[in-house]
């Protein structure tokens, strides 16, 4: 039996090694006990405290995983829903804050790790991600023997109801009359056909690329960023589309390609939300962002009088500052964007939409957003790496670089601020900077920089990197 641990977002593992059926049903077994006791607690009776939505991903035997992670869940005496068929977790999360009656839900996923992993993601009765206190004690719930009891449970249509209140998020009438073309690259997973097919409801000519039924991805790993996004890069002005979408593996996130064939970083994407939803759509409140989010997104909330909040790695800390209220939009460097008024969660294929209304309402193409944003609030340049580390490494970079490392310039440019919540983040002079962490949901540290030139990123990275490998 596998140690059961949760990471940034969820219990992720090998099939085959770790992610076996066993230890699924110790975790859903977990899962569903510590559900019960906070439904009980609430004063739901033990006999029927409340449902739980079930969904998974396009990853090998997924559905099957989840008929088991159902059985398991039903034996808790909750009423089960299982989705009828793949679906993205903004639906799963959508369906969970939708049901007056359901007090969680739990999503077979690996999101954007590589297509040999599968995992489990908790989330709570409004949809956002289960904290860390309540993962804390899934984990210590989780018994050393699979449980043997199992339940009923029901089948349901979820994607329906979910892709037509994403219609009602946007300007139907502008995007109708926009004529936009766009490539949609679901990177083989929970998104396929499901994005393509909204875009063409709403009178956007679709070629839709990497959507078939594989769960080996055919190589790629399902995150929309380069390397794995570069054939959604060349088939955009191959073709002489407007835009290119791209959604990860569950399809909570999003990277875009404009026209030319420039991939538009999460970085950009956000900040140019940020200005859409606040200057287009006359919406206001607070900007959240992880540690790792980009310079002109505070550049941006400064020039539109928005207050910007900052907060660890991982959109449970998002959802955790969405719960508080008045947040207009969340968003993370990895691509996560989530908007409260629609679900507690990231939703790569409204932010699709988002990007698509933008287009249609300034007549501008996707590049042409960018160019204009850039003479608003400036040009960044912005990379992340992952470096695979040994334990001794890792160690040292724990217990020496994070917390003591503590130079007085990198690479030429003067420190001006530290911050230690999460690794440790570097700023530097001129709103460069450059950041270490161990990664939450891989055995690696990510290293991230931005600066005004692509040549000045890759120095600060070449610095990081001799520091981790230290």
């Amino acid at each position: 039996m596998a140690e059961i641990h949760f990471g940034t977002d969820g219990w992720r593992a090998i099939i085959g090694e770790d992610f076996t059926n066993d230890n699924l049903v110790r975790v859903i077994d977990a899962a569903a006990r510590v559900f019960k006791e906070d439904a009980v607690a609430a004063g739901r009776p033990a006999d029927a405290p409340g449902t739980l939505i079930v969904g998974h991903d396009c990853r090998q035997d997924a559905h099957a995983y989840a008929q088991l992670a159902a059985e398991v869940a039903a034996a808790q005496s909750f009423r089960v829903l299982l989705t009828q068929d793949y679906c993205p977790t903004p639906t799963l999360c959508w369906s969970v804050a939708q049901d007056a009656d359901a007090v969680g839900g739990i999503m077979l996923t690996s999101s954007h790790n590589p297509a040999e992993y599968l995992g489990v993601k908790l989330r709570m009765n409004d949809g956002g991600a289960a904290g860390k206190e309540f993962t804390d004690r899934v984990e210590a719930a989780v018994a050393d023997a699979p449980a043997d009891a199992r339940g009923a449970f029901e089948t349901v249509d979820l994607m329906t109801p979910y892709l037509a209140t994403l219609k009602e998020r946007v300007d139907v009438e502008a995007i109708r009359n926009a004529n936009l073309r766009v490539v949609v690259d679901p990177l083989y997973g929970a998104g396929r056909i499901y994005l393509a097919q909204l875009l063409r409801d709403l009178g956007v000519e679709v070629c839709e690329i990497n959507n078939a039924e594989d769960p080996t991805f055919d190589g790629l790993h399902p995150e929309p960023i380069p390397p794995w996004v570069d054939r959604c890069i060349a088939k955009v002005p191959e073709l002489g589309y407007d835009a290119g979408f791209i959604n990860d593996g569950d399809a909570d996130r999003i990277g875009a390609v404009d026209e030319r064939g420039n991939f538009v970083n999460p970085h950009r994407i956000i900040t140019l939300l940020v200005s859409h939803l606040a200057e287009d759509k006359g919406q206001h409140g607070r900007v959240v962002s992880t540690i790792t989010a980009s310079a002109m997104l505070a550049r941006q909330c400064k020039r539109l009088g928005l207050e910007l909040t900052s907060t660890p790695v991982g959109f449970k800390w998002i959802y955790a500052e969405m719960e508080k209220g008045d947040v207009m939009l969340g968003g993370e460097e990895s691509g996560g964007i989530g908007i409260p008024s629609h679900v507690m969660e990231r939703d790569g294929l409204l932010m699709a939409l988002l990007l698509c209304e933008t287009m249609a309402q300034r007549g501008m193409s996707l590049g042409q957003l960018v160019d204009d944003m850039f003479q608003k609030v400036g040009k960044l340049e912005f990379e992340r790496q992952g470096l695979k580390i040994t334990d001794e490494q890792m160690a040292n970079f724990r217990a020496e670089i994070v917390p003591n490392y503590a130079p007085a310039e990198i690479c030429g440019k003067q420190v001006v601020d530290v911050d230690r919540r999460d690794g440790v983040k570097f700023y530097l002079e001129g709103d460069a900077w450059v950041m270490m962490r161990p990664s939450g949901t891989e055995p690696l540290v990510r290293i991230y920089a931005e600066a005004e030139t692509v040549d000045e990123v890759h120095d600060l990275l070449k610095a990081a990197e001799s520091v981790v490998v230290s």
